[in-house]
């Protein structure tokens, strides 16, 4: 599995390559769009900035996928938003904005995991090597 230092060295040449890009490369990754998600770190109370896939739309919702390469531990991202679920999101091309992040219920994971697997079979993979249920998370517009 990638150590701490191996993702956090992936997210800063992904944000290199944006910024030398002018944004123009960088948001699509494995034929999936790529967001920057915010949270705030749950032990300093600081702002935390990861770039993520996300592999499906679900309405207003965009599902990431808290998989961590198929490691034993959720990632701290994902930490960071269960504790908190108030985030910020940027697009392509968009504004950061604020939304808020809920874990699938069970029945939108059975409905949600066959579509995500289906197109993105790595992510089958990585539930394979783990026994964790790997979480889908939902970024919904926060509300107004």
């Amino acid at each position: 599995m990638p150590s701490d230092f191996a993702l956090k060295t992936m997210n800063a040449v992904h944000r290199g390559l944006l910024k030398i890009s002018g944004g123009r490369a960088g948001w699509r990754v494995a034929n999936m769009p790529v967001l920057e998600l915010t949270t705030i770190g749950r032990k300093s109370g600081q702002p935390r900035s990861v770039m993520l896939t996300s592999p499906l739309r679900d309405g207003d919702a965009i599902v990431v996928v808290a998989s961590r390469g198929g490691d034993d531990h959720h990632p701290a991202w994902f930490l960071n938003l269960r504790d908190n679920p108030e985030v910020e999101v940027a697009l392509q091309g968009e504004s950061r904005r604020p939304m808020r992040a809920r874990v699938a219920t069970p029945e939108e994971r059975q409905r949600l995991w066959p579509k995500i697997t289906a197109d993105y079979r790595n992510y089958a993979n990585y539930q394979t090597k783990t026994d964790r249920e790997i979480p889908l998370v939902l970024l919904e517009p926060a509300a107004k």
